[in-house]
């Protein structure tokens, strides 16, 4: 999946909140999981990608070993992009697609995930709506690890630890931990 060149956006549509990630900061992130103070095993991770636009930071993980992914998206033009990437990188085995709200989710009745990809609406509460639903709902192991992307920096939720936080250009990255005792 490394080298693939993934159907993009271009520089956006703001009709359907599609803002995609800069390859700077997505390097610049995965750099950060491998290589940073907090960095992450990819190996066998469950990821989900939240608000997950074209997919990319969710095929990425999978890219660097990750064993599956389940992308969340309510949006047709998202959902229409993820799966042209999904088909793009034959990660159709491993990845699933969901069109649902992520503020709304219902109980997960499968295995937790061990990293979260949040990148919502920026400068909206839907992001602590969302990680608040996923967390009610089962959908994220305890001692989870949360990348948020967003335009500021985003008081963590009860029941995450800030890790770290970047700042790139307009886009600021902030690790959380979900409490491993929840």
């Amino acid at each position: 999946m490394r080298g693939t060149h993934l159907a993009a956006v271009g520089a956006g549509d703001a009709a359907a909140h599609l803002r995609p990630t800069t390859d700077r900061v997505r390097e610049s992130l995965f750099n950060l999981l491998v290589n940073g103070a907090h960095a992450i095993d990819f190996d066998g991770a469950r990821v989900l990608d939240l608000f997950a636009g074209t997919g990319a930071l969710g095929l990425e993980a999978l890219s660097r070993g990750a064993a599956s992914v389940t992308f969340v998206d309510r949006g047709a033009a998202a959902r229409k992009l993820v799966a042209a990437n999904i088909a793009k990188c034959r990660a159709g085995d491993v990845a699933r697609l969901l069109n649902r709200d992520a503020t709304r989710l219902p109980p997960w009745q499968e295995a937790p995930h061990d990293l979260v990809f949040l990148d919502p609406p920026y400068g909206t509460p839907l992001g602590a709506a969302a990680l608040a639903s996923a967390m009610a709902g089962g959908w994220i192991v305890p001692g989870a690890t949360v990348v948020w992307e967003d335009d500021r920096a985003p008081l963590p939720p009860a029941g995450l630890a800030l890790l770290d936080q970047r700042k790139y250009g307009s886009t600021v990255i902030t690790l959380l931990r979900t409490d491993p005792d929840a």
